[in-house]
């Protein structure tokens, strides 16, 4: 992902395969920053064809360094390999598919045991020892080292588990030099399905390729995903469904590993049921502690609205306290969007409100330094990793609190929300009805266990309800109105 203010990005092909030139490209935009670069430069672009407020063109990525205006993340479109590609990927996008109603929280115990192991001091080393690679950008040596040494750490790790049941493998690129890393760990009962968290390893962008540290942009995603990986090792995590961690090759020259992968799955008809993107998660810029990315076009609504739960179920109180709000890109930012493109359900939480991210990144100060020389944000996004898998996945050997998943049950019927508890002795002390961007829609206080309550008022769409007893003891559902 990237920020800046002045200069993109993409070196790519046309002419020889990795070739870095100023060569035209082949590449998907929104509408609106397609016709904006040819108001600026009728001769830089060409617009091949546009559907629903996306353009596929063919443009001179000099001229691109115009939209690196305001503060822009992430190369600013998808690179595509030639034309039919770049047509076909907006006239063809893939309707999603999704069961959220099925994504349940059971596994408070192995969660809870998860979240007291996070340890910030791991995070700092791994931001640390990635910035000294000095740059991670695709096409430089440091670049395409650092991919080797991160599959050979994670490697190391599952070694260190005795798990030989877990694989780490390298993705070969058509379109960078850099390779992506992609560890599995196999579900024990339903491994066709695939719960995907990730988030790019390189860093800089088309001008800053010989200095690009990237401490934030993305050492901080990955040393998440790698901190998420010490615990569900250490915890002899064996999940239900297969649960793979990705570190995407040359995100920041139009999501190429990401792309790549996603659209090989897709392909294989992988089914692959949610994914999390991990891309920048150490600086906190805004009051609240977590921004869901809630761009309709390129993230799922109904996931996030199972980040809104996770986070009441876990994170409402305590210890493991973790604010959040929603924010927008308006693009195609970081990597989820490449899954999305796909139909798969994407997600992206992020580590402030757009505008208020990280300042530095995308320059020589993204350090860890210029964070304070501490990981303390990020610890947050790790428990955020570690209850999106486990829940989502779940925990391979059954367990007793599995056997009181059923407490509480609601339905939908004729706009009223009907409950019932088969655990509470006395009264909820409140109720809680969110939606999708985690805005309060209906509170209720002191009801009976069970009971009904209207509806009417609401648009249609999910929701989350939440109901707390008075021992403190948090129940959560998704429901549909309809």
């Amino acid at each position: 992902m990237r920020k800046l203010t002045h200069g993109l990005i993409v070196l790519l092909l046309s002419g020889g395969l990795f070739a870095q030139s100023a060569d035209w490209i082949f590449a998907t935009m929104e509408t609106e920053r397609a016709e904006f670069l040819r108001n600026l430069d009728p001769n830089g672009i060409e617009i091949l064809s546009s559907h629903q407020n996306l353009s596929a063109v063919h443009v001179n990525p000099q001229l691109t360094l115009h939209l690196k205006t305001g503060n822009l993340h992430g190369p600013g479109f998808i690179f595509k390999p030639d034309a039919d590609a770049a047509i076909s990927s907006i006239l063809h996008k893939k309707a999603k598919k999704f069961n959220i109603l099925e994504f349940t929280i059971t596994e408070d115990d192995f969660v809870n045991q998860c979240l007291g192991m996070v340890n910030e001091e791991n995070i700092g080393n791994i931001i640390l020892m990635l910035e000294g690679y000095v740059t991670r950008y695709h096409t430089k040596p440091s670049g395409q080292q650092a991919a080797l040494d991160i599959k050979d750490m994670w490697q190391d790790m599952v070694t260190a588990a005795n798990r030989e049941d877990i694989s780490v493998e390298l993705f070969e690129h058509n379109n960078t030099p850099q390779r992506s890393v992609i560890l599995t760990i196999p579900g024990t009962e339903t491994p066709e399905e695939i719960v995907i968290i990730g988030g790019h390893l390189d860093s800089g962008d088309w001008i800053h390729q010989n200095v690009a540290p990237g401490a934030d942009d993305n050492a901080s995603g990955i040393a998440t995903l790698t901190e998420t990986l010490r615990i569900l090792l250490a915890q002899n995590f064996r999940p239900k469904k297969t649960v793979q961690i990705m570190g995407y090759a040359a995100e920041e020259i139009g999501l190429v590993g990401s792309e790549e992968i996603a659209e090989s799955y897709a392909q294989q008809n992988k089914n692959v049921v949610a994914v999390a993107q991990f891309d920048m998660t150490n600086y906190k810029g805004s009051t609240f502690d977590v921004a869901f990315i809630s761009d309709a076009q390129y993230t799922s609504t109904e996931l996030n609205l199972f980040w809104v739960e996770l986070l009441q179920h876990y994170n409402a109180s305590g210890e493991h306290t973790i604010t959040y709000g929603t924010s927008y890109c308006g693009y195609a930012c970081s990597d989820h969007v490449s899954w999305d493109a796909q139909g798969y359900l994407a997600s992206f939480p992020f580590e402030a409100a757009f505008n208020d991210s990280n300042p530095n990144v995308h320059t020589v100060n993204d350090t860890f330094a210029s964070m304070g020389n501490s990981a303390e944000h990020s610890t947050k996004f790790v428990k955020l990793a570690l209850e999106f898998v486990i829940e989502i996945a779940k925990v391979g050997q059954m367990r007793t609190e599995d056997l009181s998943a059923s407490a509480l049950s609601v339905a939908v019927q004729n706009k009223e929300l009907i409950y019932q508890s088969s655990e509470i002795q006395g009264k909820f002390l409140s109720m809680v009805i969110f939606d999708a961007s985690a805005r309060t829609m209906l509170e209720k206080s002191n009801l009976e266990s069970s009971g009904v309550v209207s509806l009417k008022g609401l648009p249609n769409g999910y929701y989350v309800v939440v109901f707390r007893d008075a021992q403190g003891k948090v129940y959560t559902k998704k429901f549909l109105l309809k």
